[in-house]
């Protein structure tokens, strides 16, 4: 499962769905409605925010609206809770490391997106997250360079 602090428009089609997909199963992990994934990592600074399942709404909120401006038609009526309006906060080094590691999956089988983003460095978050200062996440499963 990954749940992207970037903003959606860096992801090609596959990452999308993807996103999308995943965003829906941790929706019904943090209504109790599955028997795995509950304490996956990715789930935690949702699990910490004062409204998990409205926070995870807006996540999917942010993944439809990419889904919107590129002509793809997603569900929004899966989408249980989109009354959460705070943001959450996501660090810098997070931002950079799921940036890289997009563009590893980019440079394999997106490379015209990989092209286009491959020198960025105002990296934007997804409309959920607010940027701050700091190291990668604790939460994060890193992987060794190259992995």
């Amino acid at each position: 499962m990954r749940l992207w602090s970037i903003h959606p428009e860096y992801l090609d089609v596959k990452g999308l769905v993807a996103a999308w997909r995943e965003g829906l199963l941790a929706q019904k992990v943090l209504r109790g409605m599955t028997k795995g994934y509950k304490r996956h990592p990715q789930l935690t600074r949702f699990k910490n925010s004062s409204n998990a399942i409205g926070a995870i709404g807006s996540y999917l909120k942010g993944i439809i609206d990419e889904a919107d401006k590129r002509g793809y038609l997603f569900n929004s009526s899966k989408i249980v809770n989109q009354t959460d309006k705070d943001t959450i906060p996501v660090t810098t080094g997070q931002v950079e490391y799921e940036f890289k590691h997009l563009l590893g999956k980019l440079r394999e089988r997106a490379p015209e997106r990989y092209e286009q983003f491959k020198n960025l460095k105002d990296i934007q978050v997804h409309p959920l997250f607010i940027t701050i200062s700091g190291a990668v996440e604790g939460w994060e499963r890193t992987q060794p360079a190259g992995g």
